[in-house]
């Protein structure tokens, strides 16, 4: 990091029209320096190409409400903010129950039309701010009042538009809008003062900005020198140039990123060595003549990538990825196979011990007659039973372990582990799966022999993720589903068809087959409108099945009880099974060919695609029933609720329309955004100040591809053009932020 400068730490008080109070607030937001306001992101821009009219939203939101009633593309307003320039007419207040208030706006455009705005928390400060007579650029998700025929915008962004703005806008003026914390704003920190601060910082920090990116990519892409970009992302002359600096700057944040990543790549295969390999495995094609179906040629690539990985003598870190029910386990399998044939030992971890036991049983059945001990190592176990399969894994006697996160506890003492297997990663921390590597180190001949690791996804990662979350591992996809295999029907239903749908599966059962009936809760709420498991089990068992065995799970029952439900279940015993999200992951009966979910509109996309997959996993036809509320049926009236019901019908929709879970996987990414798809325990999702991975994917494709190009030329960045990357690689190793100014 360059050193600061004198202009670096000016105090901000001392800035003209800050003083001490306003500092203070400031620096609670963390802006203390003008370097700290540089690092201010604009959320937006005043221009008259882009505020539009009461009219032009009204159409959108009326275009969005006649896709909520037929099928087609999933339109951009789901999610899209609106600005309007208003003028207020009328603010009124009412008082609500439980002590709290209301406040009410009503404004009107230039054209004459009209909104409400509504207020429900920080009223006091909105009472002062909306004056009769104002005017304000409304930024905010609208929705259309169909009761009064207007706009509602409910705690929109409100940005006063005094007669300078006004006249600067006439002119063609850009005018850029900042996010404003509701303590900013009481302390009268107004848009206008944020500007004027930005200005001085640019002047103070003219000459400090240190460029980052070697001269022959900007000249290849075109791309703005650093400094101008960040002149321009505050104050552009017009739109054209702001969209300009932004792509300078996102590109920047992307191509950083993946410096780190292409240094961690090749770090990793330079520093660490690893077990060598043979391809050729007696045992596994033994296992592979023995199959009841053929590999499809995309497993047979994915075999082939692997091996190729685990003879270089260098540590494999593979990410595979497959849809629901492409296969991805028999190829795990076979390549662990491959690995004891090669004198060592493989560990499979699961999230779940219900997905740890199915695996053992199918490795058992799967692996019999050909000399391979298959042990089990999960935490429900008893002492006797766990000190028994610890010893068998210490002395190498367990040639494959499957577990569950008791695979890496401390007492676990491994062989000779040659090959780590983790499905449902993105279940797991990344500390965990290095811990299970860690623990599986070989001595040999001095050195530590680190196993390999194949990481594999049942929920298909958009490929923009892929390229930020696991974008130091090599990837390998199946895109292809076994030929015995038939895409599953989805239909959704409503409560008025339930009846049909219960019908339905009772036909199903009569043919032999059996059917899930899943639940997004236990238990009953009393918080929540929604249907439980436990609640309706019996309701199944003594009025709508009488005549069939319906079993029951949840994630609350002990693994003991799990376990006779499942098996079971497995044996056709039960012909109906009401659960919970117990069973996304990994449950494997094909004979069970229905699957309805209750309260579909409350489950994730990728959530319901996993359920999904639970049928479908035989030769036989399966169908999904997406069972919701009749008044998903209807445009949505009520003004408070509208992007969230849309983004539920969204998913149904969906879940209707396609089966391909790279697809499911990208919508769901485009409604959710980054964080929320991958969760946030341990996602490794970078926050980019500029840069969005849901809309920027093929910026960040270049970037990721130049940034691997310059790593490969030179590892340790000592060329005298790569001097800034350098450093500021060395100041994410040392654990400081990212440098966005000097």
């Amino acid at each position: 990091m360059a050193s600061q400068t004198a202009a670096d730490t000016v105090p901000l008080q001392y800035v003209k029209g800050i003083g001490p109070q306003r500092a203070r607030v400031l620096a609670s937001e963390g802006i203390v320096t003008p370097d700290d306001v540089l690092r201010l992101v604009p959320r937006g821009y005043i221009d008259r190409s882009l505020v539009g009219s009461m009219r032009d939203i009204a159409v959108r939101l009326q275009a969005q409400s006649e896709w909520l009633e037929s099928p087609g593309d999933i339109p951009a307003s789901v999610s899209s903010e609106s600005s309007v320039l208003v003028t207020v007419d009328h603010v009124s207040e009412r008082p609500l129950r439980g002590g709290r208030s209301m406040l009410t706006a009503s404004v009107a455009d230039q054209m004459g039309g009209q909104a409400q705005l509504v207020f429900w928390n920080a009223i006091g400060y909105y009472r002062t701010l909306l004056k009769v007579g104002e005017r304000f650029l409304v930024s905010g998700m609208p929705e259309f009042n169909n009761r009064f025929g207007r706009l509602t915008f409910t705690h929109p962004e409100l940005d006063r538009v005094d007669d300078d703005d006004l006249e600067r806008m006439r002119q063609g003026a850009v005018l850029s809008m900042y996010p404003m914390s509701q303590r900013m704003k009481s302390a009268g920190i107004t848009m206008r003062m944020l500007r004027s601060l930005v200005n001085s910082a640019l002047e103070l920090l003219q000459n400090s900005v240190i460029e980052m990116l070697p001269e022959e990519i900007l000249e290849r892409h075109h791309l703005m020198q650093r400094s101008e970009a960040i002149r321009k992302i505050h104050c552009p002359e017009s739109m054209a140039e702001a969209t300009e600096a932004w792509r300078r700057l996102k590109y920047e944040e992307f191509f950083l990123f993946q410096i780190m990543l292409a240094q961690r790549q090749g770090t990793l295969k330079r520093s660490e060595p690893g077990i060598v390999m043979h391809p050729k495995s007696p045992r596994a094609r033994a296992l592979m003549e023995r199959l009841p179906y053929a590999l499809t040629s995309a497993q047979r690539r994915v075999i082939n990538e692997i091996i190729a990985d685990v003879k270089q003598g260098i540590p494999m870190h593979r990410l595979l990825q497959g849809d629901v029910g492409s296969g991805k386990t028999i190829v795990a399998l076979l390549c662990m196979l491959n690995a004891v044939d090669n004198g060592y030992q493989t560990a499979l971890m699961v999230p779940t011990e219900i997905l740890a036991e199915q695996h053992y049983r199918n490795f058992i059945r799967l692996l019999d007659g050909l000399d391979v001990s298959v042990e089990l190592l999960v935490g429900a176990q008893g002492k006797k039973v766990r000190r028994t399969v610890e010893d068998k894994v210490q002395t190498g006697q367990a040639h494959i372990i499957v577990g569950t996160h008791a695979l890496f506890d401390g007492n676990i003492s491994y062989n000779n582990l040659g090959l780590v297997v983790i499905d449902e990663q993105h279940r797991f921390g990344v500390a965990q799966r290095a811990e299970l590597q860690r623990l599986g180190r070989i001595s040999h001949a001095g050195h530590q022999l680190w196993p390999h690791v194949l990481v594999m996804s049942a929920t298909p990662i958009p490929r923009t993720l892929a390229m930020t979350v696991y974008g130091d591992l090599d990837t390998s996809v199946i895109d292809e589903l076994p030929q015995h295999r038939k895409p599953i029907k989805t239909k959704v239903v409503f409560e008025s068809q339930i009846k049909q749908a219960y019908d339905f599966i009772r036909e199903h059962v009569r043919d032999g087959r059996q059917a899930y009936i899943v639940f997004p809760l236990v238990e009953k709420s009393e918080k929540l409108e929604v249907k439980s498991a436990v609640e309706h089990y019996e309701y199944f068992q003594k009025s709508v099945f009488p005549d069939l065995t319906v079993g029951l799970l949840h994630g609350r029952m002990t693994a003991a009880e799990k376990d006779v439900v499942m098996t079971e279940f497995l044996e056709a015993r039960t012909k109906v099974l009401v659960a919970t999200t117990v069973i996304e992951v990994g449950v494997d009966v094909p004979n069970a060919t229905v699957m309805l979910i209750e309260n579909a509109e409350r489950f994730g996309l990728a959530q319901l695609h996993q359920l999904r997959g639970r049928v479908g996993r035989g030769a036989d036809q399966s169908y999904c029933l997406l069972a919701t509320k009749d008044h998903y049926r209807y445009h949505l009236k009520s003004a408070d609720a509208g992007v969230e019901r849309a983004k539920s019908i969204a998913r149904l929709r969906t879940m209707e329309e396609t089966t391909n879970g790279f697809t499911i996987a990208e919508v769901d990414l485009n409604l959710r955004g980054p964080g929320d798809v991958m969760g946030t325990r341990q996602s490794g999702i970078p926050e980019f100040a500029y840069a969005n991975i849901v809309t920027d994917g093929a910026l960040l494709t270049l970037a990721r591809s130049d940034a691997f190009a310059v790593v490969a030329d030179d590892p340790e960045l000592v060329q005298p053009n790569h001097a800034a990357l350098r450093r500021h690689v060395m100041a994410q190793l040392s654990g400081q932020n990212s440098v966005h100014i000097a």
